[in-house]
């Protein structure tokens, strides 16, 4: 399985470098041809109107709109979850979403930089605590039906799936603990195995 990984902005390498650790072959992801090279793709975390400027300029959006729509198995982090959501409360009115998860949320929701912080986080299926890394994370306000909710803060989803797709409000990739990542691989190991 190739997986790709958004590579027009943002924090994407820190997510080759995992996935290569994890013994996947890594593709980043700048160009349409690129996409079509792939099996699943990661939205790295980053500033979610400048990433979405960049999907319309490089000629990504639809072609990753397409994909997503086919059933292609997606983690976005942070940015990512945002681009991946179905409603963005206080986005830039140029700035659009796929709507690939049924979730409402706010960008920056729990703060700017200056009030990045870091949770123990008990996520469903794992075995301890996983370190959520909160970097002006966005903030779920409300979650469709078909979304499992797999790990809450003060009272948030912030690790959601539904279907092919994974969102998570925080950084895993730069926690240290590699088990998100594993968790979306198996995910996406079972969804392309059953196409």
């Amino acid at each position: 399985m190739k997986v790709g990984v958004l590579a027009l902005q943002g924090a994407f390498a820190r997510h080759v470098q995992v996935l290569g650790e994890l013994g996947l072959a890594v593709v980043e992801v700048r160009a349409v041809h690129e996409l079509s090279d792939v099996d699943a793709l990661v939205l790295p975390g980053g500033e979610s109107t400048t990433m979405s400027m960049l999907l319309d300029s490089s000629g990504l959006r639809n072609a990753v709109a397409d994909r997503l729509f086919a059933g292609m198995p997606a983690l976005g982090t942070c940015a990512g979850m945002i681009l991946l959501a179905t409603h963005v409360a206080d986005a830039r009115p140029d700035q659009r979403s796929f709507g690939a998860i049924d979730i409402d949320l706010r960008r920056n929701g729990y703060g700017r930089q200056v009030d990045s912080f870091e949770a123990d986080l008990s996520v469903s299926g794992f075995e301890g605590t996983f370190p959520g890394v909160f970097i002006r994370a966005p903030v779920v306000d409300r979650v469709g039906e078909g979304v499992e909710v797999l790990a809450t803060a003060d009272g948030h989803p912030v690790l959601c799936r539904q279907g092919a797709v994974m969102v998570a409000s925080f950084h895993p990739e730069m926690s240290g603990d590699r088990r998100i990542h594993e968790e979306f691989l198996d995910l996406a190991f079972t969804i392309l195995a059953d196409e």
